[in-house]
């Protein structure tokens, strides 16, 4: 698109689902932005009832663990792959999970179980859900979470929770109570992680080095024009200040209209310094949506502010949304503010 063309908001307001359920998620006020292919979705037109095959069963992952050993964060890497995640499911269910996810042409290709000593009521029944999913040919993985004894406890007495099978002892008992319980699932386990020793951080790269395959991370943002007169976006990662333009406010033919209007984007980009910060400013998101990857943060909000957030922020958002689009970011635009006068 040109410097001046046509914005975004006319381009893109088209939501693509895909397996394993990566769509763009579109806040309120705000439209989905992301490339969009000549031929677009391929869609089956066939609609003879597909057989129960093997193709269609989604692939398995449980994840189990000590408490307090990280089962939620790799749980939440999981859902940011484009993972189905179901926490704390009943192991007799598992089998009736998958099945619901065969009977969905392929919107949810993977699943992902958290068991853990919370459901210990139903946990005998987890041996006989694995041999159910074993005579059904399902593709599964059992993951572990292990950490140190001192780890735990360090954990455990940071958030002032008990464990949940200590009762009236120690946490030290509760620990080891649940590795007797969890010591044949241990033993059974594809992949075992150790977390002693690892911050969020390091966990997540290495669920990502297991389950991401050789594509990168992908990177999700949301760019949100706002007026600095209604306060700042509480969920802001990045600010941006619009207010060294002039303001199209005092330019009688333009009040009227906002950002998205081409006179008003043209008045803001004509003037010193519009063009130059777009470029740097890309440029610069660059640098920190590598960053952003590398640490396994996958959701970014760009916040854009101007006084009222109605004219210069709304024009810089749409031009720099169109620049994370044509980079293959999933983007989102939001203008908070704008229609509140």
């Amino acid at each position: 698109m040109t410097e001046h063309g046509e914005h975004p908001t006319a381009q893109r307001e088209q939501a693509h689902g895909e397996a394993g359920g990566n769509q763009p998620r579109q806040a309120a006020g705000g439209h989905p932005r992301q490339p969009v292919q000549d031929n677009g979705a391929k869609v089956s037109t066939d609609v003879t009832p597909a057989g129960p095959t093997e193709a269609a069963i989604p692939e398995l992952v449980i994840i189990s663990g000590m408490s307090g050993a990280g089962r939620s964060t790799a749980a939440k890497c999981l859902e940011d792959l484009g993972w189905f995640v179901v926490d704390n499911l009943p192991p007799a269910l598992i089998p009736t999970m998958v099945e619901l996810g065969a009977r969905s042409q392929g919107n949810v290709a993977r699943i992902a179980v958290v068991v853990d000593v919370r459901g210990r009521r139903f946990f005998d029944n987890l041996r006989e859900s694995l041999a159910d999913l074993e005579a059904k040919h399902v593709t599964r993985r059992i993951v572990f979470l292990e950490s140190s004894d001192d780890a735990l406890v360090r954990r455990f007495e940071s958030v002032r929770r008990p464990h949940p099978l200590q009762g009236d002892g120690r946490i030290v008992d509760g620990i080891a109570a649940e590795r007797e319980l969890l010591r044949e699932l241990r033993g059974d386990a594809d992949l075992v992680i150790d977390t002693s020793s690892l911050n969020v951080h390091e966990l997540r790269a290495k669920m990502d080095a297991q389950f991401a395959g050789e594509e990168e991370p992908e990177l999700r943002a949301t760019v949100m024009s706002f007026g600095f007169k209604y306060g700042l976006p509480v969920d802001a990662d990045l600010v941006a200040d619009m207010r060294f333009l002039p303001n199209p406010h005092w330019v009688p033919e333009l009040r009227p209209y906002t950002g998205l209007n081409e006179e008003v984007a043209a008045y803001v980009f004509n003037q010193p310094g519009a063009k130059e910060f777009l470029d740097r400013y890309a440029e610069l998101l660059r640098l920190v949506a590598a960053g952003y990857r590398r640490e396994g943060k996958r959701y970014v909000t760009i916040a854009i502010g101007c006084t009222g957030g109605k004219h210069r922020s709304v024009a810089m958002s749409e031009k720099l949304a169109a620049r994370l689009v044509a980079e293959g970011v999933e983007t989102v635009v939001v203008h908070r503010d704008m229609g509140r006068e």
